[in-house]
């Protein structure tokens, strides 16, 4: 019964949501979703009924805190505001069960996206470059401490399920459906997070053929950086001790940039 509830509520909205556009998410303090009647209970039911209709894995169990925190950090990873134009088109869609499929996107649009911005010189763009990667690089150690901590209230779920006799197929079902749920969530997390570095890499290699300057030396570092977190990601490694800092061992990637000119300066938009 309560399936039928939560479908029957989210059919009597889903025609009023395509034909407008009010349904967009809003964003709150420290980038988390805006509370509100879309943000918490109109767009879960559709993201419930879609599942539901694609036959894809879903629970009914409360969220915990830190589930909540970590769909909040990584929504906010994805609607970064330098992110805006380029990542991920910005509309009612994006929600929980819809946040773009970054594999399908080319790699040329944030390139093109700030070829078009209008800078008073051409060293801005990559000093844009560095700001940009600086910002995701601040983000991503706590995005993989509560990643990494659901990842361990998935494991207590399931000890616990195994552990409790007698205890009902749907509550088995339910719980494999959420940790189903939250490795899609991951998923996606990880394709944006490689999305993002494709893109900056893209854009640096780009612009030292267009307008070389030596400031591409300092994006390069801080793109090494970044790729360290990549290769954590993609090799589901959230729960490491030894974040990267700067200079990690494990960050030596050879770099692109030969150029050993002086620099002139920081350059601002």
């Amino acid at each position: 019964m309560a399936d039928f509830g939560r479908l029957g509520a989210a059919a009597a909205v889903l025609a009023l949501l395509v034909a407008s556009p009010v349904a967009s998410q809003q964003l709150g303090d420290f980038g988390r979703v805006k509370p509100g009647v879309i943000n918490d209970d109109i767009l879960p039911a559709l993201d419930y009924l879609g599942k539901f209709l694609t036959n894809q894995p879903h629970s009914s169990f409360n969220l915990t805190d830190e589930e909540d925190e970590m769909h909040d950090r990584v929504w906010r990873f994805l609607v970064a505001p330098h992110a805006k134009d380029w990542a991920f088109e910005y509309g009612w869609e994006i929600h929980e069960a819809r946040t773009g499929n970054p594999q399908a996107l080319s790699l040329d649009r944030y390139y093109y996206w700030l070829s078009d911005a209008r800078y008073a010189s051409s060293r801005a763009r990559y000093n844009a470059i560095g700001e940009h990667v600086a910002w995701d690089l601040g983000t991503l150690p706590k995005v993989f401490h509560v990643i990494c901590v659901v990842i361990d209230i998935d494991r207590q779920r399931a000890v616990a399920a195994e552990g409790v006799a007698n205890l009902e197929p749907q509550m088995i079902k339910e719980q494999r459906g959420r940790a189903a749920e939250n490795d899609a969530y991951v998923t996606r997390f990880v394709g944006a997070l490689g999305y993002r570095y494709a893109s900056y890499d893209y854009a640096l290699n780009h612009l030292l053929v267009a307008t070389p300057h030596h400031e591409a030396l300092a994006v390069n570092d801080k793109l090494n950086q970044l790729a360290v977190w990549v290769d954590r990601a993609d090799n589901s490694d959230f729960c490491g001790d030894d974040w990267p800092g700067g200079d990690s061992a494990d960050g030596g990637i050879r770099s692109r940039v030969l150029m050993d000119a002086p620099s002139e300066g920081e350059y601002r938009k």
